[in-house]
This record gives structure tokens, C-alpha cells and sequence, in this order.
């Protein structure tokens, strides 16, 4: 439900006009400008490095502007900290969260104003009353007593999205809210930022899903290559003019799948079992085929993968990788044998953020560099120039640091890194998470591209028209246990959530 443009306009919170920022000979942003207005749920959207961390870091107060206007209900602003920008009634809400693990929820809430009574104790009363009140109003229960360390992402969100209304907090941002919420999590939170909305708060939403835009948001903001490009109504565009000014040009294909020759099987999963996590798995992937693992969040899909490769323990099962029997619990066995996994997490388990690009790419493959036990940069840089090149890696050399370049071109790094292996079978875990849709079609073709030339891939994602466009099979995991394997034809959306959804017994 979306809500329908005011009549007449309120005045702006917050304006940036033609606003500027560079790191040294590196430009972030060229001439980013919003409008934001009370009320309203306005979306910012763009192909990953087109500027828009950049210009939400400036709200937040974590970079100045080089360049630009900057205001703020009306007067010119420049926030030189985060607790400038959150004083004034900023609040930011980023895809992960950053609490307190060890303090309740009450006192992360509440963390560094703490109300005090006489002598300066802390009225814990007082903070644990107004939280209960806070909750209420959002409509959500979480417990105000108990610490923040287990709390899964979307509870960690509602924590901070508490404690922006405690500090009456006047712009909401919210930087790739939903990424690692189950589809019920994302319609709560869609219902806590509507009701934001109707108080008068302005909310900027920040999404790659543009299901999402088109549900939660009225008004929609275009960024590309570091320009502001356009601001429209949602109600008078559509999905094909915003990705045509996103990536400045059609993109017809987004799943550019084509079916390849089927070969020998390369990795068989037979009965794996981890006691509470997954039970009496078994499938097989051939070479030439794409077979994708589909199901809810939290059905037990990365965990079949990792285990498969040996990152994590399994009690019973076999693993077997081109007709060898693959010892469980040694990833480096895994490797010599051929297989390669690219991690749902990109940023704590695929790339290394304060290494450059070059020691990223090359980390699975310096013994081959190595000669006479020395691994020289000139090697390195010999290795990763030709994959950045192939995968048309953004950055202004091979020395940036992993962790400075924008989602999709770490992923880049992520799948250049494994493919150095020369694997036979690669298991790729959400390979499209939080990336733009012009990256996303080329990691499509990609991923099509390999199958064609005879690898086996694994392909888990949570997007189902990602899995529908892809996949030669889709094997379905409810609870931990495969509840269908469906051809290509056989994978209609209803045909995956009815097995996503219900129990072995009961699909059958």
C-alpha cells in the first residue's frame, strides 16, 4: 500500500542541492541533490558507486560536503560529527545494525543519556517505561530487559528505529533495511516506517528492490555515476524508465540464461545430516547445470552448503566431488578437489576490507604465485589485473582497499578471487545480495556463462524470480530438509512456496 502523494506539498526538512565530495583525486560524488519532506516515504536508488552512501554519510555527518548546499528545517547546515547530525534529529538505520551486545535493549536505547534521578543515579524505571511506550506505539513486541546479543536483525532494527523516535528524531534513513529479513520481518518493518510516516517524519528508504520502492515509497530519487539524474512521483514511473535512467540503458535481459549441455555429475550430497540443522539432504549437480536451493530465510540452505564444503561439521552423510568421496570438515581438501564457495556474507567472509584488490583476488591461489617461496607484488598485480579486467572492477588502482569500493564491485573481487581456483564445481550463496540491477545482470551471464563451459554451480538465493530465471533445477528446503526438486518447467512461484512452506509430508 502506497501512500498517495500530499495535495499540496509541506515545506522541506532537509535539502541537498548540487552537493560535491572527493578523496583526493578519487570524486564520490559529482552533484548529488534531495528533498526531503514530513510525511513522506522517499526512495534513493541507483547501481552500486553511484553515489548514494556518499550523500547519506553527509546527513549522517560522517563526511562534509566539498561543494553544494546543505539545509536542514530551513536553515544552511554543515554536520561535522554523527552527533551533530543526531541531535538535530537525524536518524540513520543501516542494513546491520550496531548495538551493545552485552546491554539490554532499554539501555542501548537509551545509551549515553540515561534519564538520572537524585545524586545522579540512573532511573532505569523510567528508561524501561518509556521503551514499553515506544514498542507499544510501534506496534511490536520486543523485550526491553533482555540484551541485544541474539537478537535477530530485524528486532536489532526496531531497537534502533525505538531509539530514533526517543530522541523525536525528524528524518528517518533507512541504508538496505530489509537485505536479511524473512518476508514477514520486511512487512512488519514496512508497517513500523508507515506509521512513522503518518506522525510527519520524513523517511529517505535506500533499496535495489524496486518491489519495495513501488510498495512502501511515494516519491523516488536516480542517482548514477555520482549525478543526481531525476525525481519523480512512484505513481507516474515505472520499473523500466527508473532502471533505464539508473544504468543509462535498457537492460532487457536480466537473467540472460541459456540452457547448456548437461554432463557427468561432479558433486553428490548424499544424506547429510547436522543434528537441529538440516536432516537426510541429498542431491546431485551435473556439469552444465545450474541447480539453485531455494526456501526461506532460516530453512537451513547456507548451512547445507557450508557443510558441504567443509566449513562447517556435519554428523552423518557423504560428500563426493567427481566420483571421490570428499572427507567432511577440510575446506582446503575441498579447494584441491575443485569446488569453490562464494559466501552469502561478502564482507566478513568473502573479502578481506583493509587488504587491497590484488592480495583479495589472489589470497586462494598464492602458492601458485610463489616461486623460490617469495610471492612478489609484481606477481600479484599480474594475476588480479587480468580478472579485475574481466570482471570490469571499478577502482582507481589495484592497491584500493577492499573494503573502500561499493557492493557490487566487492562481489566482483568476491567471484574473481574463487574463479582463480579454476573450480569444476562452484557454490555461489546469494550472488546478487544488496547489488544493483545493472551488476546483477552481469553476474547473471556470468554465472550462465560458467555453466556453459561445463562447471557445476549451487546457487542459493532468497529472490525468487532469481531463481526462476536461473536455474536449471531448484531444489526446495523447508525445516532444514528438501521438500522438492523441480525441473525448470516444473518451478512456478507457487509450485516453490507451497514446498518452501510445507513440510516433506505434506508436499507429498
Amino acid at each position: 500500500m502506497t501512500a498517495p502523494p500530499a495535495a499540496s506539498p509541506a515545506a522541506p526538512t532537509l535539502v541537498l542541492d548540487g552537493v560535491a565530495k572527493s578523496f583526493g583525486p578519487v570524486v564520490a560524488l559529482r552533484s548529488g541533490s534531495l528533498t526531503l519532506r514530513p510525511g513522506s516515504v522517499h526512495a534513493l536508488i541507483g547501481e552500486n558507486g553511484a553515489g548514494k552512501s556518499t550523500l547519506v554519510k553527509i546527513i549522517a555527518g560522517l563526511y562534509q560536503r566539498d561543494a553544494g548546499t546543505f539545509e536542514y528545517l530551513g536553515e544552511p547546515v554543515d554536520f561535522t560529527t554523527t552527533a551533530e547530525s543526531k541531535d538535530a534529529g537525524i536518524a540513520v538505520i543501516y542494513q546491520e545494525p550496531t548495538l551493545f551486545p552485552d546491554l539490554s535493549v532499554t539501555e542501548n536505547v537509551f545509551m549515553g543519556r540515561q534519564p538520572t534521578m537524585s545524586f545522579g543515579r540512573i532511573d532505569k524505571k523510567a528508561m524501561r517505561d518509556e521503551v514499553v511506550s515506544l514498542f507499544e506505539q510501534l506496534g511490536v513486541h520486543v523485550d526491553p530487559d533482555r540484551p541485544t546479543r541474539g537478537l535477530s536483525i530485524a528486532d536489532q532494527q526496531l531497537v534502533e528505529i525505538a531509539k530514533a523516535m526517543s530522541l523525536d528524531a525528524k528524518v528517518l534513513v533507512m541504508d538496505e533495511p530489509t537485505a536479511a529479513l524473512s518476508g514477514v520481518e520486511v512487512e512488519r518493518l514496512f508497517s513500523v516506517a508507515r506509521a512513522l510516516r503518518d506522525e510527519g517524519r520524513a523517511i529517505l528508504f535506500i533499496s535495489h528492490r524496486f518491489d519495495e520502492v513501488f510498495d512502501l515509497c511515494d516519491t523516488v530519487t536516480v542517482m548514477r555515476d555520482g549525478e543526481y539524474i531525476s525525481t519523480s512521483a512512484i505513481a507516474d514511473t515505472t520499473v523500466d524508465q527508473l532502471v533505464r535512467q539508473m544504468v543509462g540503458r535498457d537492460v532487457t535481459d536480466l537473467f540472460p540464461k541459456v540452457v547448456a549441455p548437461v554432463g557427468d555429475v561432479l558433486l553428490k550430497v548424499e544424506g547429510l545430516t547436522r543434528t537441529g540443522v538440516f536432516h537426510d539432504v541429498s542431491f546431485e549437480v551435473r556439469a552444465g547445470e545450474i541447480v539453485a536451493l531455494a526456501g526461506l530465510v532460516g530453512a537451513g540452505r547456507s548451512e547445507i552448503a557450508r557443510a558441504a564444503f567443509g566449513v562447517d561439521p556435519y554428523d552423518s552423510g557423504t560428500v563426493t566431488v567427481a566420483g571421490k568421496p570428499l572427507p567432511g570438515g577440510d575446506p582446503t581438501k575441498a579447494m584441491s578437489r575443485g569446488l569453490a564457495l562464494i559466501p552469502e556474507d561478502r564482507r566478513r567472509q568473502g573479502a578481506v576490507l583493509d587488504s587491497g584488490i590484488a592480495r583479495n583476488v589472489t589470497l586462494t591461489i598464492r602458492d601458485r604465485l610463489t616461486r623460490f617461496g617469495v610471492l612478489t607484488n609484481a606477481a600479484e598485480n599480474a594475476s588480479a589485473r587480468e580478472w579485475a579486467a574481466r570482471f570490469e572492477v571499478r577502482a582507481p588502482s589495484l592497491d584500493t582497499l577492499a573494503g573502500t569500493l561499493s557492493g557490487g564491485n566487492q562481489q566482483k573481487v568476491v567471484i574473481a578471487k574463487w574463479l582463480a581456483t579454476e573450480p569444476s564445481v562452484l557454490i555461489v550463496d546469494e550472488p546478487t545480495r544488496g547489488i544493483d540491477v545493472g551488476t546483477k545482470s552481469e553476474v547473471h551471464r556470468l554465472l550462465s556463462d560458467l555453466a556453459g563451459q561445463g562447471l557445476a554451480i549451487l546457487m542459493i538465493s532468497s529472490e525468487l524470480p532469481e531463481v526462476l530465471g536461473m536455474a536449471d533445477r531448484v531444489l526446495v528446503v523447508h525445516e532444514g530438509r528438501i521438500t522438492a526438486n523441480l525441473t525448470r518447467e516444473e518451478a512456478t512461484p507457487e509450485a516453490v512456496m507451497h514446498a518452501a512452506t510445507h513440510s516433506l509430508e505434506e508436499t507429498r
